[in-house]
């Protein structure tokens, strides 16, 4: 039986990992939309600097439970240099 609930903890931490890595894919949406936004310039960096630091902290909690090796290949996603790369 503990072989099964050590199975079962690790599936959950591998679910909340991923689910902070699509949180910190999101999370990066605001600092394209924020300089459309009415308000005050200081509000607009705010705002920005506030998303960029929590997508970074969401991204490195979410490598850390589900492992270094789907983190660097979700990066490697992301990278625009591999987009026009063959995969083969």
């Amino acid at each position: 039986m503990d072989k099964e609930s050590k199975e079962i903890k690790k599936s959950r931490f591998y679910k909340v990992g991923m689910g902070f890595l699509i949180i910190s894919l999101l999370t990066w949406i605001i600092p394209v939309v924020a300089p459309f936004t009415p308000f005050s310039t200081a509000v607009k960096a705010g705002v920005i600097t506030g998303a960029i630091v929590f997508a970074e902290v969401m991204f490195w909690a979410g490598a850390l439970l589900v492992g270094k090796e789907v983190a660097a290949k979700y990066k490697g996603y992301l990278n625009p240099k591999n987009w026009r790369k063959e995969k083969g």
